[in-house]
């Protein structure tokens, strides 16, 4: 004992021999971490249901991304009691496979949005965004009525699912070429549903944001909606109950 003694202080009175055990140490942890990625097909298991976002989702998006609406709303649930009673089922990795970035996160000044999709009306999300207090009297979120005002740019959107695509998300050329007509269809209702449907299954077509044109508002609000609506919780309980 003794001798482990004497050898333990030797090292903690030598910085350098100290700093390269605990080089080592977290080098060899760092390779069993990461190492065994390597040979699996992938770490991210699918769910059925999961697309990617359809070209006004992803529009959305951008905009709830530029907003820095991620850095109030996590959309992230974690697998406690407390979260779930709450928000609903805990999140899935899956859920996430198609956002660059992804929007999960430590804070919430503001509630989880990761079921948010259907909670609400489209109504309650335009007044909601317009004037949070009006719905929601102890919120402390801005104002974004400007969004209503705001014509959606939306001409090089095939652009933005040409650069999804580069990093992984599995937009096929029809979709692409699709992606302009995919989103006045989606804003207004008006168009080839079945198309928009066959590309984007549960993907919903109406009028988001009331205003009778296609604004920066429609796209957010389509976006809202969509979050957390692609998987059917229910159908999977119910396939896992013992028969």
């Amino acid at each position: 004992m003794a001798k482990w003694t004497s050898r333990h202080k030797a090292i903690e009175r030598n910085v350098t021999i100290l700093a390269v055990l605990a080089l080592i140490a977290v080098a060899i942890g760092g390779i069993v971490e990461i190492a065994p990625l390597f040979w699996i097909e992938t770490t991210v298991k699918p769910v059925e249901g999961v697309r990617p976002y359809s070209p006004l989702e992803l529009a959305g998006r951008n905009i709830y991304i530029r907003e820095g609406c991620y850095s109030c709303h996590s959309q992230m649930i974690r697998p406690f009691r407390d979260e779930t009673e709450r928000y609903g089922h805990y999140s899935l990795a899956a859920e996430s496979m198609f956002d660059h970035p992804f929007q999960w996160g430590s804070e919430r000044t503001g509630p989880d949005l990761a079921r948010v999709g259907g909670r609400y009306s489209d109504e309650w999300h335009v007044q909601h965004l317009k004037d949070p207090r009006s719905v929601v009297p102890e919120s402390i979120m801005p104002p974004y009525a400007f969004m209503a005002e705001r014509d959606l740019q939306f001409k090089n959107i095939a652009d933005h699912l040409k650069a999804q695509r580069g990093v992984g998300v599995p937009y096929t050329d029809e979709d692409i070429a699709n992606a302009v007509a995919d989103l006045q269809t989606q804003a207004t209702g008006d168009g080839d549903k079945a198309g928009l449907l066959k590309r984007y299954p549960k993907a919903q077509a109406r009028d988001f944001g009331g205003a009778g044109r296609i604004t920066e508002m429609d796209a957010l609000v389509a976006y809202l909606q969509s979050i957390g609506t692609q998987v059917d919780f229910k159908a999977a309980a119910a396939q896992e109950q013992p028969k």
